[in-house]
């Protein structure tokens, strides 16, 4: 029997265990937390382990149940379009139930390390370094393949701000958020207009005082959940009428649908970037926020001091007891060697995003390294299914040079819509924020389908 590590039993890793199933391969599972569900297992204020994140406990899923559920187990009928937090984690765990994967899971163990064998160039297969969570003993296994489905959010991304280390109140990134209690009646400023930001700004304005000032450095556009006639909006997004056009037509489509629900000048949100530039803010509340003055938009932070934070267009706001920094991630895999997987400034070469090229034998698939306009759960499933049948020996991957081709190929294609939208900038100036080359074409990546966290950029 071909035995299967998978790291995570978060939603792609439970996916790979069905996949290997379906297989005829054996899987085992290593879940570090005493549960399935990843993200989507809110932790509270008592978890055991910080360093993993989760989501807050407010938060509601920005893609419709139809759209996110894996192709052959439907989310139920009465959960709700798009369902809180909670119904996501049960999603996943009827799933893990329904198919018989819990016993495939070897709960409170971490993979420490991950090393060829010294017959890999024969074998393909993989020492193993595992902690038991609970003695932390020590042991090593070895495996035929390893799927790696640890997601990307793990170590936060925080820039350097002029005298951010002087600040006196509380300083948290969001990925340590949880609930706004502790930030009742506290003058707070929020950094960065991705998911995570925005959705902090809106929860905190209810409980803030008086304001929330949410700090950005390019803006947004913002998209609800829901569109025209109630229905949700990833299901009234026709793929094939919206993205056949030429993307100039595309661009302009977005930006009179966007702007028909929301001025996005009027109300200080409009970037730089055209709507298929970059990934977008799912938010149903946030224009109500700013329209009833308990959000207020402020440019990027030029400094803070001991008790304020100036902003780069010269306003200066005092007494702030909080700064929440929702700037993203960036994303490696101390556990794995270098030689086997390298990642540079937020980006790292796979093979349709999920096979090192350079191994000698493809036993190693990285799952669900992507941001994409829509669900993660289906594209992580097509991608375990792919590299179980790799794994199974059912398909084969083509030559080094033919992958490092199609790498090359994509990063060309990237590059060439990036100079296709510098030119549509030049002509598009009604913002002032500047907009650097790496952050467009990091932020592009993520409309091909790329590895990049975007939301890195999202500040």
């Amino acid at each position: 029997m071909v035995r299967i590590a998978i790291l995570g039993a978060g939603a792609s890793g439970l996916t790979a265990i069905k996949s290997c199933l379906d297989e005829g391969l054996e899987p085992v599972c290593f879940e570090k937390t005493d549960d399935v569900g990843g993200l989507w297992l809110y932790r509270g204020e008592n978890n055991k382990f910080p360093e993993l994140g989760c989501v807050f406990k407010s938060t509601v899923i920005n893609t419709s149940k139809e759209i996110m559920s894996f192709s052959d187990f439907p989310c139920p009928k009465e959960f709700p379009n798009f369902m809180h937090n909670r119904q996501v984690y049960q999603y996943l765990r009827l799933y893990a139930e329904n198919f018989g994967l819990l016993k495939h899971i070897q709960f409170d163990t971490s993979i420490v390390s991950v090393r060829k064998t010294s017959d890999f160039e024969v074998s393909g297969r993989w020492d193993i370094e595992l902690k038991d969570e609970k003695t932390q003993k020590i042991r090593w296994e070895t495996f035929d393949a390893l799927f790696v489905c640890n997601g990307h959010h793990a170590k936060p991304y925080i820039p350097e701000f002029p005298g951010i280390e002087d600040f006196q109140g509380t300083k948290v990134h969001t990925h340590y958020y949880k609930t706004p209690e502790p930030f009742k009646d506290k003058r707070v400023v929020v950094i960065g207009i991705g998911n995570s930001g925005g959705d902090a700004a809106v929860e905190l304005s209810r409980w803030a005082s008086q304001v929330v000032y949410l700090s950005t450095r390019r803006g947004t556009w913002v998209i609800h959940r829901v569109s025209d006639w109630g229905i949700p909006i990833d299901i009234l997004n026709v793929r094939r009428i919206l993205f056949q056009p030429p993307l100039w037509l595309q661009n302009a489509f977005f930006k009179l649908k966007l702007n028909g629900a929301v001025d996005h000048k009027l109300y200080g949100l409009l970037p730089e970037h055209q709507p298929l530039s970059s990934h977008p803010m799912v938010n149903d509340d946030l224009p109500n926020r700013i329209a009833n003055g308990t959000v207020i938009l402020k440019p990027n932070i030029k400094r803070f001091t001991k008790n304020g934070v100036e902003f780069e267009d010269g306003t200066f706001e005092d007494n702030m007891d909080a700064v929440i920094i929702g700037t993203g991630y960036v994303f490696g895999y101390p556990f794995i060697p270098e030689s086997v997987i390298k990642v540079e400034k937020n980006h790292v070469s796979l093979y349709k995003y999920v096979f090192p090229p350079d191994l000698e034998k493809p036993t190693l698939a990285v799952i669900g390294l992507v941001q994409p306009w829509g669900a993660i759960n289906p594209i992580s499933e097509l991608q375990c299914r792919w590299a179980a049948r790799v794994f199974a020996g059912l398909q084969k991957l083509p030559s080094k040079e033919k992958m490092y081709q199609d790498i090359a190929n994509k990063k060309e294609a990237m590059a060439k819509r990036v100079r296709k939208l510098q030119k549509m900038f030049k002509l598009f100036k009604q913002s002032t924020v500047n907009v650097s080359d790496s952050s467009v074409l990091n932020c592009q990546c993520d409309i091909l389908g790329s590895h990049v966290d975007c939301s890195t950029f999202f500040w």
